[in-house]
């Protein structure tokens, strides 16, 4: 599947200094700092596309664009991927509620959240992949388990045993109870008579009339979520033997730490025999009207409307950096005045001849970042630069200065 288009990265001084990243695991709760001697590998989970794409979306994607940035103005190589989960229930769904063909309704909703990447000037993945086109690696990837006594039959379908990974359920820290609730909710099946263990997760599911299959030495059928994302991730980016982890980042919204991202590390412990993430990092919700923003909610903000009614896709940006971006938070018209208001006031100060000192505002940019991506202190310092330079204060250099907020937060002015 082709990615959305490159946008441009001005390159950074060579001349500052970048510290380790480090970002925060949820696996631990603790900062890990990703290697610096290297290329880093980062998996991020994409969208099933039955719909457009939400602030929740645009929230979670710029954060990991952040990450991608930093690590590019580094210096490093970032190989990043991402997936799309073109057949799925959801979708199946929707395309039946709106008498529309699933193959229409997912190609609309991928080309609109393309569209809506490069606006935000989010940088595309290095390989963006569907989970059709992914059901090679996925049956390669079950018959490897299989081999291995992870897989077991149940009226067709294949089941993965999560007890086949002596670590499943430590990384999302839930208790049995709470998994079985959450897995309910969040596309599993822990009512399933007949599953060895309620958690267990669907790898291959045989093909229920009406619905599409594809052939496969286990019957037609479609693949399981969490196998999807497992199989892509190893295919494309576990190239190094030697690490102690098959990626470096494994990225997604805070709801799909688990099941999904817990068994998808489960699967890949028994795939790659080592574990998944060096760090599982997601980002946190946003809200509307004191809820979460949600399909299921119908309380969703929009990208494509915003941006169709003629708000800046940079002050959408802006708005959404301005909060942490591990954080639950809400949104309110006030978060795009206020977004606004600086974009206006960062560009009138940017345009003058004498700016006030840029070189340790740069430096303290790179320093918050690199710890875990601290944007609120970061547009802080933003501000207070601001005000100095409309006090007269002198000594920076504009062009650095919107070069390196274009390179680091992506913001162009």
């Amino acid at each position: 599947m082709n990615s959305w288009a490159d946008v441009a990265v001005p390159r950074f001084n060579e001349s500052y200094i970048f510290p380790a990243l480090n970002l925060k695991s949820t696996a631990t709760g603790n900062l890990v700092s990703l290697p610096q001697y290297r290329d880093i590998r980062m998996y991020v989970c994409g969208i099933t596309p039955y719909d457009a794409t939400h602030l929740g979306h645009a929230a979670t994607y710029i954060a990991f664009d952040l990450v991608n940035r930093y690590i590019r103005s580094a210096g490093q190589m970032m190989h990043f991927v991402e997936n799309v989960t073109d057949i799925d229930d959801p979708l199946l769904e929707r395309a039946i509620r709106d008498g529309q063909s699933w193959e229409s309704l997912a190609t609309s909703q991928i080309e609109l959240f393309k569209g809506d990447m490069t606006d935000l000037h989010i940088l595309p993945p290095e390989n963006f992949i569907g989970a059709v086109e992914s059901i090679p690696l996925v049956v390669k990837a079950v018959e490897i388990m299989q081999n291995r006594s992870a897989i077991y039959e149940l009226s067709k379908d294949l089941y993965f045993r999560v007890k086949s990974d002596s670590q499943f359920g430590s990384r999302a820290h839930l208790s049995f109870d709470e998994m079985i609730e959450i897995s309910r909710q969040r596309g599993g099946d822990p009512d399933r008579s007949g599953k060895e263990n309620p958690l267990d997760a669907l790898v291959w599911m045989q093909q229920r009339q009406g619905e599409p299959g594809w052939p496969s030495p286990f019957g037609i059928g479609r693949p399981g979520w969490h196998i999807e994302c497992c199989a892509i991730a190893l295919a494309y980016l576990d190239k190094d033997p030697s690490d102690q982890f098959c990626i470096d980042i494994q990225g997604g919204g805070s709801d799909l730490q688990f099941p999904h991202h817990d068994i998808s590390a489960a699967q890949a412990r028994v795939l790659g025999e080592k574990e998944f993430a060096r760090i599982y990092m997601h980002a946190g919700m946003i809200g509307f009207d004191g809820e979460k923003m949600s399909k299921s909610k119908g309380n969703l903000v929009l990208v494509s409307t915003l941006v169709s009614s003629g708000v800046d896709p940079m002050v959408i940006r802006c708005a959404l950096l301005q909060g942490h971006y591990a954080q639950d938070r809400m949104w309110n018209q006030q978060l795009l005045t206020d977004a606004q208001l600086f974009i206006e006031r960062m560009r009138s100060a940017l345009s003058r001849e004498e700016v006030a000192p840029t070189t340790d505002l740069i430096e303290n940019m790179i320093h918050l970042l690199s710890q875990d991506l601290n944007t609120p202190s970061l547009f802080v310092a933003l501000e207070l630069w601001c005000h100095q330079t409309e006090s007269g204060l002198q000594g920076g250099c504009a062009g650095e200065l919107s070069r390196a907020i274009d390179a680091l937060l992506g913001i162009a002015f």
